[in-house]
């Protein structure tokens, strides 16, 4: 395997992830979701809120589209559970498909990513990828923790990779459309 197709299966590894552990999130009793908790964001919501204002962040630096910071600067929070899944089930195909359609020599092309105070700095492709993946996990681990004081159980997150966990996926990679 080459760095290319682990990168793509890291974006279907997002999608999965994010389609298990909203789907937790949608089983959550009344006030669950915006109950204060304790973690580095106050709560469930605001947690899967930041993660797709990221998201789209990042994903408006890959496709050059211009945005630049106010991608996540005018990002507008949302209220459910239900709104925010759909919301971050079309940014994690956006990404899918961006990451299909690269070559391996994309991976080291640099696009420009706005700091606002601190300039434009280019940054090579595979690198923002790598840091999505790394921020993704990190936020979803916090949301898996806090998910254990709720009433519903957190959901298993690390059963895609490997042959041997494929039963224990398989029919959830299959509805969502993912090519492993």
């Amino acid at each position: 395997m080459n760095l290319l197709d682990h990168l793509r299966r890291m974006a279907g590894n997002n999608l999965w992830s994010n389609d298990r552990l909203y789907r937790a999130v949608l089983a959550l009793e009344p006030g669950e979701f915006e109950a204060e908790r304790t973690s580095f964001f106050p709560s469930i919501k605001e947690t899967l809120n930041h993660v797709l204002a990221v998201d789209y962040l990042y994903l408006d630096f890959l496709e050059e589209g211009g945005v630049g910071a106010a991608a996540f600067d005018d990002f507008v929070p949302i209220d459910g559970p239900h709104a925010l899944f759909a919301a971050q089930v079309a940014a994690d195909r956006r990404l899918i498909a961006f990451c299909d359609k690269l070559s391996e020599a994309d991976l080291d092309r640099r696009v420009v990513t706005d700091r606002r105070e601190d300039s434009m700095i280019p940054e090579r492709i595979g690198d923002i990828l790598a840091h999505v993946f790394l921020h993704d996990i990190h936020h979803r681990g916090q949301v898996h923790a806090m998910l254990s004081g709720t009433s519903v159980a957190p959901p298993q997150l690390d059963e895609f990779l490997l042959d041997y966990d494929l039963k224990l996926r398989e029919k959830e990679v299959e509805r969502l459309g993912l090519k492993i």
